[in-house]
């Protein structure tokens, strides 16, 4: 019994020793979850003052920030000032009226679609002479400074054609040689026939070249002069060309210049094949010459479609259309001309004319009137052009007041107004 009790009393020292050791570690786990607490409070603190630096920062990034902001929209508004005041141009009604200034309001209308092709002005047939050699021989000009595009009447003489000094001898003297020989015979002939003692075929034969020798002395002798054989012209008109100059020998039928009237004359175009459809719509033509920057208008010239179509026999891709017209004006048959043929009408097409636009680098611009002096400069589309009036397929509307005459003093004056200033080009 004494000894159960002792057991008990060891086992009860043991458990309240086992559990007060428990307890001292766990209070020394506080301590350092205390100090690991005052650690804690320590980061806290520090990071208090780091965020009282980062207020600082704040402080310091706001100020700063908003300054920076005031500059950067104070910029902004400046840069925003300076592109609209570059958009405008001033140009004054002093400049304007210096410039011959014109302008046009923009509306749709009919404009028609247009071939622009090239081609060739031409005398009409029938509207020219060719001058030829009656004999063999020298040629020599009237006038030896007669040159192309020279004046000269009908019946006037212009060519004389010498064989004086050939070797063969003049064609005249010898065709009144031929012809004094032939008449001489053909007298004799008329006595013999009456007597029977020549043949009826015989006479016949003395009669043909004495025909002949009398056609040919009678054509020489009438044009004859001492110098030569006159040559005149059959016609008034122009000297086109001198086949042959001054001094050379020509034989008989051989051309020598070509006289025009020029009162008609003919525009042939070649036009592409894959536009031949659309020729029987074409009824009127523009056209510029290379030696004239005019703009001549067949509807004003009583022009005039003649043909179109393959010429027989031709290998060509293209295919000709030729008009008609009167030459009103200082046109030299033979020159190249820039065509545009006016085909089918279009409605409501907003179009402006050629002389208001300009061009830079493959972009085309025109100058809009905004108010009385000041003008914007405006990048436009173009689409087909007549050689009077663009299509414009972008850029100006119906109301627009685009510059036509003095457009490049308005282009000069907008370049002087975007130059640098100075701060500019301080910076």
């Amino acid at each position: 019994m004494k000894i159960k009790i002792l057991v008990i009393a060891l086992l009860s020292l043991v458990y309240v020793a086992c559990n007060n050791s428990n307890s001292h570690e766990g209070h020394n786990h506080e301590v350092e979850s205390h100090e690991g607490h005052n650690h804690v409070d320590q980061d806290d603190h520090e990071g208090h003052n780091h965020d009282e630096d980062s207020h600082e920062g704040h402080d310091h990034g706001d100020h700063e920030g908003h300054d920076h902001g005031e500059e950067s929209l104070e910029k902004n508004d400046h840069s925003d000032e300076e592109s609209s005041h570059t958009d405008e141009i001033s140009f004054t009604k002093e400049q304007a009226q210096m410039a011959g200034l014109t302008t046009e309001s923009i509306t749709s209308g009919t404009f028609h679609q247009v071939i622009k092709t090239s081609g060739k002005i031409q005398a009409s047939q029938g509207d020219e002479a060719t001058l030829v050699a009656t004999s063999n021989g020298i040629v020599s000009f009237v006038n030896p400074s007669i040159a192309e595009g020279d004046y000269v009447k009908s019946g006037e003489v212009i060519i004389t054609v010498s064989a004086k000094q050939i070797l063969n001898g003049d064609p005249v003297e010898k065709a009144k040689i031929a012809f004094e020989t032939a008449e001489k015979e053909m007298k004799r002939a008329d006595e013999l026939i009456g007597d029977q003692i020549i043949s009826v075929k015989e006479y016949e034969q003395i009669k043909m070249r004495y025909e002949t020798a009398k056609t040919t002395y009678q054509a020489q002798s009438t044009n004859s002069s001492v110098n030569g054989v006159n040559i005149a012209s059959p016609i008034s008109g122009y000297i086109k060309n001198r086949l042959v100059a001054q001094g050379e020998y020509v034989s008989v039928g051989q051309s020598i210049t070509t006289i025009s009237q020029n009162q008609k004359l003919q525009l042939k175009a070649e036009v592409s094949e894959k536009n031949y459809k659309s020729l029987k719509n074409i009824s009127n033509a523009n056209f510029k010459t290379a030696y004239d920057n005019t703009l001549y208008k067949l509807s004003d010239l009583n022009g005039r479609l003649l043909s179109y179509g393959r010429t027989s026999g031709q290998q060509s891709f293209y295919v000709p259309i030729t008009f008609e017209f009167d030459n009103k004006g200082d046109l030299i048959p033979g020159s190249f001309t820039e065509i545009y043929l006016i085909a089918n009408p279009q409605t409501n097409v907003i179009t402006a004319p050629v002389s208001s636009l300009t061009e830079e680098q493959g972009l085309y611009f025109a100058y809009i009137q905004v108010e009385e002096e000041i003008f914007k400069k405006q990048e436009v589309t173009l689409g087909q052009n007549d050689g009077e009036r663009v299509h414009i397929l972008s850029g100006l509307k119906e109301g627009d007041k685009v510059v036509t005459n003095g457009v490049y003093q308005v282009k000069l004056a907008a370049t002087s107004s975007v130059m640098p200033e100075g701060h500019g080009h301080n910076h």
